[in-house]
């Protein structure tokens, strides 16, 4: 289980209380007071390591009701009978909600990518996909609805399914073609594929020529907090806490699911034990969990089993990606081509975002992506940590270094050769790029200039060693947020606003920024998070978070300080950055990243063993470098998990899950990472207020290529499919 480590002003609120006295606070020469840029430590620390933190699952609740889900088990077909009767005398059962009686939803609701997306769960008898919920039983206890739950039994009229996952599937079709356009708006450049230049006729001009396919299996986010809600109505609002990763879209979402006002729906997320992207939608266990509490007029909780969280909520979708590189005899790229296909689903349209880094990390005379959905009876993916990136990096920067190999060059000398002035598609100017820092800067402290290049080289015994790099991009920058900051009599502020801490530390950050940006010492601070109420939020997702809510409450600070001389408190200032986020310049925003590692491989078994893990971050300033240090080395540890371990399994025949599990679908820990380092070259962006990029994905996103690069260069052998498994690695002869 992972457990994350302008022109116009912005629309301004103020109201003044009745008291005498005023607030002193420095005036703006003043200098910060150091909070950004200290290590702290978490301020819900003590709560988290005592049990005193309360998640979804844990809140007190009076006459609470307990709601469990019964999940279909075939792939596709249709529900011919639910036998209801059959549980409902059982002890404590209360109901079964099912299609026949389920509270119906807004067909037009659905996430960012268009309507449906997997969230009108109960609404008829098709069943689209494996471990699609169908109906929910609610009793007096968990144990009961449990109990009842496992019992109630369900026929099908199964039909044929298609999970059969390949690139050139009948069904593939462009990823954007389906995409609505106010989507395609929001994206811009990023709802096309990129073609720059020729192709084929600079391949041609080519001294030396990689041409291969890549690949990366369905993985699932597997954090530690299962997902759990518990929903009741109190004064004709609707109440939640959830575990999720934005509250206020989530509200939203809610809202027009069940043809409410926004004003009626009130979503709080208070702690959350991880998401990594599978808590960014409105999850199945909150939807029922207020068909529940709507249908039988108390609260009701939701939580959702290990292996219902296997079924029922998003994944990163697998990847075929073929990529061809040309590059002169020099190591100078003419050519760079990637085609990446990925599973989709029929019930939505969500987009992995494979060539992203493609378009942003080397110079090349032309460049040319074609991003492919395939639909497959499968429930529709979502982001899973680095989405895109991650697994576009494993093709790229696995080519790049065969590239190396061909050329008999120092992949780092490779990469250094091709940094581009400017967006290698776009023609637009960075912001700031720090990578050649973080590659030199990394290889000096691995030790990468004693490295003899030439594969199966270095034995230790009877195992083989190797090391491996590679370079990593991504997408920065901020989402429009609102903040309230109240400026109290007693010297105190304030600061409200609905972000969501997931484990990450935002709370300690989020103070930090606010006790800079007002000026004042930290624990002059109090922070409001995760509660819809709050307002209009980005969640915490994309490595957005931090930078959306620090420029909220940056500009927050700023009016408040305006407001304040000779107000009597307390003074309440609220901020939205919509219209700021309309005036910026038009530049590419990256975050960069250098991974090195050494791994050992047995031949005879097949073992890798991670030896060695260093990165080297340039994510703009570094808030609190304690919290981003544990952000980019739990991120390194996912990417070694992805490389050696992470494959969620089908059965072919049924479509569904074979290890919807811990003991089948396997995880890094501790033990997998014996020496892990990472740090941070200076940097700073210059179109954000506070300077900052974000750190929550890139430590995902190069890990698995430099890996993969690593044992290469141990054995011999390419690896061009994830994960690296034993059975893959093993060597017929091993004493070669």
């Amino acid at each position: 289980m992972r457990a994350s480590l302008s022109s116009e002003s912005p629309e301004v609120t103020t109201t003044a209380g009745h008291l005498t006295s005023t607030i002193a606070i420095a005036d703006p020469p003043a200098l910060t007071t150091g909070a950004v840029g200290t290590p702290r430590p978490r301020i819900e620390g003590r709560a988290k390591v005592t049990g005193t933190a309360r998640y979804a699952a844990d809140v007190p609740m009076p006459d609470l009701a307990f709601g469990c889900v019964v999940t279909s088990t075939v792939s596709r077909g249709r529900i011919r009978d639910i036998d209801t009767s059959a549980v409902l005398h059982m002890p404590g059962v209360l109901g079964v909600i099912d299609h026949t009686n389920a509270p119906r939803l807004n067909p037009e609701a659905g996430n960012v990518f268009g309507p449906h997306g997997g969230l009108h769960l109960l609404q008829d008898d098709e069943i689209p996909h494996a471990g699609r919920p169908i109906a929910l039983v609610v009793a007096e206890t968990l144990e009961q609805a449990r109990a009842a739950a496992d019992a109630l039994p369900v026929t099908y009229d199964q039909q044929p399914h298609d999970t059969a996952f390949f690139a050139d599937h009948p069904a593939a079709r462009s990823a954007f073609s389906r995409l609505p356009d106010p989507v395609k708006a929001m994206l811009g450049a990023a709802s096309q594929d990129a073609n720059v230049g020729d192709v084929d006729a600079e391949l041609a001009a080519s001294a030396v020529v990689v041409d291969e396919r890549y690949s990366t299996p369905e993985e699932h986010c597997s954090a530690m907090e299962p997902h759990a809600a518990t929903a009741w109505w109190e004064d004709e609002r609707l109440h939640a806490v959830d575990s999720n990763q934005g509250p206020f879209n989530v509200a939203r979402v809610l809202a027009t699911l069940f043809s409410l006002n926004l004003e009626q729906v009130r979503v709080r997320a208070e702690h959350v034990g991880g998401g990594f992207g599978s808590k960014g939608l409105c999850g199945p266990q909150l939807i029922l969990a207020v068909m529940a509490t709507t249908r039988f007029g108390r609260p009701v909780r939701v939580t959702l089993t290990r292996k219902e969280v296997f079924l029922a909520t998003a994944m990163r979708p697998l990847t075929e990606q073929a990529v061809r590189l040309g590059a002169d005899a020099d190591g100078h790229l003419r050519a760079i081509e990637h085609r990446p296909a990925y599973s989709s689903s029929p019930l939505g349209e969500y987009i992995e975002f494979c060539t992203e880094i493609t378009k942003t990390l080397y110079a090349a005379r032309a460049i040319r992506t074609q991003l492919t959905a395939v639909p497959v009876d499968l429930l529709p993916p979502f982001s899973m940590r680095g989405p895109g990136t991650t697994t576009g990096s494993f093709a790229l920067e696995s080519a790049i270094d065969e590239l190396a190999e061909r050329l008999h060059m120092d992949p780092l000398e490779l990469r250094l050769r091709n940094e581009p002035t400017v967006g290698p598609v776009s023609g637009l100017p960075f912001s700031r790029r720090n990578l050649i820092p973080c590659l030199r800067e990394g290889a000096r402290r691995f030790g990468w200039s004693t490295r003899d290049h030439r594969p199966r080289m270095r034995r230790e015994g009877h195992l083989l060693v190797g090391t491996g790099m590679a370079a990593v991009s991504f997408l920065s920058g901020a989402f429009p947020s609102s903040a309230t900051i109240t400026a109290q009599a007693d010297g105190t502020f304030t600061v409200s606003i609905a972000a969501t801490d997931l484990g990450t530390g935002a709370r300690t950050a989020l103070t930090a920024i606010a006790a800079d940006a007002l000026r004042v010492p930290a624990d002059r601070i109090q922070i409001r998070i995760a509660d819809s109420d709050l307002g209009p939020a980005w969640d915490a997702g994309g490595s957005r978070g931090t930078t959306s809510w620090a420029w909220a409450i940056t500009e927050a600070a700023a009016k408040l300080r305006q407001e304040l001389p000779g107000a009597a408190p307390p003074v309440t200032v609220t901020v939205d950055t919509a219209q700021l986020m309309t005036d910026q310049p038009a530049r590419e925003r990256h975050a960069f990243s250098a991974v090195f590692t050494e791994v050992t491989v047995d031949p005879a078994t097949g073992e890798v063993r991670v030896r060695r893990l260093l990165g080297m971050f340039a994510v703009g300033r570094v808030i609190n470098p304690l919290l981003a240090r544990s952000q980019v080395i739990g991120g390194m540890i996912m990417g070694l998990s992805m490389a050696l371990h992470e494959e969620a399994l089908r059965d072919p025949s049924s479509g569904r899950h074979v290890n919807a599990d811990f003991a089948g679908y396997h995880i890094a820990a501790h033990a997998d990472v014996p020496d892990i380092e990472a740090d941070f070259v200076p940097d700073y962006d210059p179109d954000d207020p506070s300077g900052i990029k974000g750190a929550g994905e890139i430590g995902t996103v190069g890990t698995a290529a430099a890996i993969a690069n690593a044992v290469w260069h141990a054995t011999g052998t390419r690896h061009r499919t994830l994960p690296i498994r034993l059975d893959r690695v093993v060597e017929m002869d091993p004493l070669r």
